[in-house]
């Protein structure tokens, strides 16, 4: 027997209150149907004896008190799943924004009915997780050397406001790619959802796919900044839902790129605030932290399943301070770090990626022979440690000038020239394969003296080491 709640006893904001409630559940989905006809969805994010909080995902706009029927459905906010997802647009709550009308969910293996899944997912037993190998090439020399994207790892991208961190996850989303050891293509797709964007960058995401050609292999979750911040708050829920459908189900290689997740912690800040809880550090709630776990843990592979769910979150840091709230228990979750740097990005670099601060902790098992190439380690090393000369040798140039430096310093300044301008630095359009990259940068170190290379051995030197001249770039 299906019961109907006539009426509600509070409003607040998106929240809205019912007395009197039997058999409800936590993250329960409810159906409002208003006296004009009109029916809202929303979720029980309260309980408390039988008082239930309820949260609208339109919005309370229209709603009184009296007006309103409430209607409990029995079962969580779920997506409906089918290979169909690739190539479709959807939005923050997981509805098709496309104009090409509904998905339709693949039957259940089961025969329970068509296909559809929790959106909070479901744990993963640590005992059948396979731990993380091969890489992901995403065409960046910077990224693919230095900080290289494992296949199952969770890699966060910290940016500042206003630096060109869409571009670059514009440009990851067209060139990303993944191959097998045996030098074959995987197959491989990618999901990509964002939060809190205006109309312009939603736009510029969707033609950016489009003129690629790549939105065959893409699945978006669109959420605009002026839609409601609970489908903020269900948009990366859902793109992982659908993410783990694809590569678990599937046995695809999936990389999820999720911006801006500063957009959703304030989302998940401002609906604690309205629901009275005690706020934490800045405003933000005290679970702030195991809620962003419970979004980044679900990356990883498994056991039966020669899929794979990567993810790349993308967040900017306020005041361009890493140790706000978000980077900073981000840091702690995630196996490493992407930094822009704002310095670089207006000078005109791009993608402005600040090479010492960032790394990939993942990076040493997924790379090398078998993997990338026998060189990799050891170049990313060697530049790693000639970079950090570079800042020192940029330092003293600011006290005593660059004029009084020692040649030694004055080739570690030339080289830091040409590693900003030549391997960070690269088109919006140019995709670069790791042997590209690799081969670049040994033309860089071989600018530098071999006695100075002591991060490789005498082996890769007689290889690969070619001394040339800088050409003053």
């Amino acid at each position: 027997m299906i019961i109907e709640y006539v009426g509600v006893k509070e409003i607040s904001g998106s929240l809205i209150v019912l007395d009197g409630v039997k058999g409800a559940s936590f993250e329960e989905t409810v159906t409002l149907r208003l006296e004009n006809g009109t029916e809202r969805a929303g979720r029980i994010v309260q309980m408390e004896g039988d008082r239930a909080v309820i949260q609208v995902f339109e919005g309370t706009n229209g709603i009184s008190l009296s007006n309103t029927r409430t209607r409990l459905q029995g079962r969580p906010v779920e997506m409906p799943l089918s290979p169909e997802l690739l190539g479709r647009i959807f939005d923050g709550a997981g509805r098709p924004a496309d104009g090409l009308g509904e998905l339709f969910p693949m039957m259940a293996s089961d025969g329970s009915g068509p296909l559809s899944r929790d959106i909070n997912g479901s744990a993963i037993n640590p005992v059948s997780r396979v731990y993380p190998r091969n890489f992901i090439q995403t065409g960046i020399s910077s990224i693919d050397c230095m900080m290289t994207l494992i296949r199952g790892q969770k890699l966060p991208i910290f940016s500042g406001s206003g630096m060109r961190h869409n571009e670059l996850a514009a440009q990851i989303v067209r060139q990303a790619k993944v191959t097998e050891p045996d030098g074959s293509a995987a197959d491989f797709a990618i999901v990509f959802a964002a939060m809190g964007v205006t109309n312009d960058v939603a736009d510029y995401f969707r033609r950016s796919f489009e003129e690629s050609g790549v939105l065959g292999r893409v699945v978006m979750f669109l959420n605009l900044s002026n839609d409601p911040i609970i489908e903020r708050i269900l948009t990366p829920r859902c793109a992982l839902t659908a993410a783990e459908y694809l590569a678990f189900d599937l046995n695809k290689h999936i990389l999820v790129i999720m911006t801006d997740m500063t957009a959703y912690a304030e989302a998940l800040r401002e609906f604690s605030s309205s629901k009275g809880e005690i706020p934490g550090r800045k405003g933000y709630p005290g679970y702030l932290y195991s809620d962003l776990a419970s979004l980044y843990e679900r990356a990883g592979m498994i056991k039966g399943s020669t899929g794979s769910v990567t993810q790349l979150p993308i967040l900017t840091m306020p005041n361009d301070d890493i140790t706000h709230p978000v980077p900073d228990l981000t840091g702690y979750i995630t196996e490493g770090q992407i930094v822009l740097d704002r310095s670089l990005d207006s000078s005109g670099i791009y993608p402005p990626v600040s090479v010492l601060p960032s790394l990939s902790r993942l990076m040493k098992d997924g790379i090398g022979e078998g993997f990338t190439r026998e060189d990799h380690a050891a170049v990313s090393n060697q530049l790693f440690a000639c970079y950090a000369r570079v800042q020192e040798a940029r330092s003293l140039a600011s006290v005593i000038g660059e004029e009084e430096l020692s040649p030694g310093d004055k080739r570690l300044l030339e080289f830091g020239r040409m590693f900003d301008q030549q391997y960070v630095h690269q088109g919006v359009g140019e995709n670069r394969s790791i042997d590209e990259t690799l081969d670049l940068g040994w033309k860089l170190l071989s600018t530098l003296p071999r006695e100075e290379l002591d991060r490789v051995d005498d082996k890769m030197l007689e290889k690969y080491y070619r001394p040339q001249e800088s050409d003053g770039r």
